[in-house]
């Protein structure tokens, strides 16, 4: 699983308004070791000014240098490579630097028309034997790029280097060259010639042809491969970019060859400063430093400021390497659906899903959401002693709409009492679940029943009570078994988001509303981008308490399934999240039904060390899927 931890005190550099040359933006900053210390070097933008170049005011970007000793609090900022010929005229940007055989290679964006064109956007490089002074510089290529870095070591006895070439004559490419001799990275013939097989040296990062990819780190050696972090731009031409990070692993000895890498990006602009700055909504990955099995990530927010984030090495290199075939997944039953409509029983006659599951006495107590043509919902009653086979199934619903917030407004239209999650507390079952009448937004009620009454079939819940605000959208939402900081701790969905709620009381007036916490929010460019909420109450383990919840993807609306870990003490603490679905539809019982391409739990149990996972398939039928304990705590953990 990856984690991304932003450091606490970002961003590590600002804009110093006292110095003209840097009082705009400072940003995209490449770190590079030196003995002890730490140089950062990064893109600063000045004020506005006239240029002798242009008649008009402009800001024009240095290349500034700083110091620090722990690669967090940088201090001696000054400028260290500024525009002084032709070809870099307007402007120095986004530096990547190397250490290579006693030197230290700086690539940087040149440019050298305004107002600026593609043809006047390439590659610069500035070479310093000690960080102090640059010794020489060079126009490295003749057509558009940016984005170039070495790599710091040789591979075969050969310098390698990755570009991005057309960056601003899209779709841009990450590519990889090699050079016998030095020279031989500012020759025009080399590049030339290079160029006209630019497709034989492109990486093939980009998924989309919609999409952009451009270099950000210089590459890092590790164990398993070389490490690049790059950009990647989702909906590059539309008014709707995302900017995220990602990653990819390549040979060590081939770095042609790609072993690995992310399907989707693991950091996306969240906090205010990565959402609001001169180009809003940007985070890009600019440098990186590996200590131990920590990536410090380097990157620029909103064009404005430098900042850094940590990401756990084998944690990113484990999701990377997990391919569609080797991810962990649950295993589906091969007699699923296990319920089906029954079309003799007019009240479950069109539609049985969306289960909730308990563990008693036994056997698996499954509580189910029915239809009949109608469209009303009510709630049907099945047991299991395998948790896979049906043993018992009653004819008649066990719950029905009883009050006026859950019966139905408009003749035959959606109503009733939907998606029930039922959680034991000492002796009594608490069930939540989605009361809709038609017309207004669906909300929460919450009712209960003694268990033992349960058991002995004597239906007599408690009255339903409404328990979210009315005028909103409200479902999803469950009970903690357990108490957390003396209060009672409830999940629910309001909009796209899962909310927390703590209760000091489950004894509801029928006045009284759920806060709304935010807690868990969709992902932007993942699979639950669109919407999350949760599945089935949560499982108590010796890490963690296990949280299942669906998500819903932007664009195709797929419901899939992941997984959260939560601390044992305080369970609003995210421990882990899957970063990719565990559950997704496949199934023709998945994919065909009232709503396609659904897969719905609202219950779980465990037996023998396996969580029993019952969910809807297509708003149409009831099954089941399993998986280990270890196993999924393994990829949580």
């Amino acid at each position: 699983m990856i984690r991304v931890q932003r450091f606490k005190k970002n961003p590590i550099l600002q804009p110093n308004k006292r110095q003209s040359w840097e009082a705009e933006a400072v940003f995209n900053g490449c770190p590079v070791k030196r003995g002890k210390k730490t140089f950062l070097f990064y893109r600063a933008l000045s004020l506005p000014h006239y240029h002798s170049g242009a008649n008009v005011k402009m800001s024009v970007s240095d290349i500034g240098r700083a110091e620090s000793v722990d690669g967090l609090d940088f201090h001696k900022r000054r400028r260290f490579i500024v525009p002084e010929h032709s070809w870099e005229r307007f402007g120095c940007e986004d530096p990547r630097v190397t250490k290579l055989n006693g030197k230290y290679y700086i690539f940087y964006t040149a440019l050298s028309n305004y107002p600026f064109t593609p043809a006047g956007i390439k590659i610069g490089l500035a070479i310093s034997r000690d960080l102090e002074k640059i010794d020489e510089k060079h126009l490295v290529t003749p057509f558009n790029a940016k984005a170039m870095a070495l790599f710091p070591e040789k591979i075969n006895g050969k310098m390698y280097a990755l570009l991005t070439a057309n960056t601003d004559l899209p779709p841009s490419k990450i590519a990889l060259a090699s050079f016998k001799k030095e020279k031989e990275i500012w020759s025009e013939s080399y590049w030339k010639k290079w160029y006209k097989k630019l497709d034989k040296h492109t990486l093939p990062l980009q998924r989309n042809p919609q999409d952009q990819v451009e270099l950000g780190a210089p590459p890092i050696k590790t164990k398993y491969g070389w490490l690049i972090i790059y950009s990647y731009i989702k909906n590059y031409y539309s008014n709707e970019r995302l900017f995220g990070v990602e990653a990819a692993l390549l040979d060590l000895k081939d770095p042609s060859k790609i072993i690995a890498s992310t399907q989707a990006p693991f950091m996306v602009p969240e906090e205010s400063y990565e959402l609001y700055g001169i180009v809003p909504n940007i985070v890009f990955p600019s440098g990186v430093l590996l200590e131990k099995d920590e990536l410090k990530i380097y990157y620029g927010a909103a064009d404005t400021t430098c900042c850094v984030a940590t990401v756990g090495l084998k944690g990113l290199i484990k999701t990377m390497t997990a391919t569609r075939q080797t991810r962990l997944r649950m295993e589906k039953s091969s007699e699923n659906p296990i319920l089906i409509p029954i079309p003799e029983h007019p009240w479950e006659a069109k539609a049985v899903f969306n289960p909730a599951a308990f563990y008693e006495d036994g056997k698996v107590h499954i509580v189910y959401r029915a239809m009949g043509e109608d469209n009303t919902s009510v709630m049907g009653y099945a047991t299991s002693k395998d948790g896979i086979h049906i043993d018992t199934r009653d004819p008649e619903p066990i719950y029905v709409p009883r009050e006026p917030f859950e019966q139905k407004m408009v003749p035959n239209g959606n109503s009733g009492c939907e998606d029930p999650r039922i959680t034991k507390i000492g002796d009594t079952l608490f069930m939540c679940y989605t009361a809709f009448d038609g017309k207004h937004p669906p909300r929460i009620a919450i009712t209960s029943i003694p268990l033992v009454k349960f058991l002995k079939k004597q239906w007599d819940w408690e009255k339903p009570v409404l328990i979210s605000p009315p005028d909103f959208d409200d479902k999803d939402a469950c009970i903690f078994p357990e108490k957390v900081f003396g209060k009672y701790l409830l999940v629910h969905r309001m909009g796209a988001d899962i909310d927390t709620a703590l209760l000091s009381t489950l004894k509801f007036d029928g006045l009284t509303w759920l806060e709304e916490r935010r807690w868990l929010m969709p992902r932007e460019g993942a699979w639950d981008s669109e919407k999350v909420g949760i599945a089935a109450p949560p499982v108590k383990t010796s890490k963690g308490w296990i949280l299942l919840y669906h998500g819903v993807s932007k664009g195709d609306f797929v419901y899939r399934v992941g997984a959260l870990l939560l601390d044992l003490k305080d369970p609003t603490e995210i421990i882990g999240r899957t970063d990719y679905p565990i559950l997704t539809p496949g199934e023709s019982y998945e994919k065909i039904g009232q709503v396609p391409n659904v897969v719905f739990p609202c219950g779980n149990v465990v037996i023998k060390d396996k969580l029993f996972v019952y969910y809807g398939g297509a708003d149409s039928v009831v099954c089941v899927a399993t998986i280990g304990l270890k196993e999924l705590l393994e990829v949580l953990s």
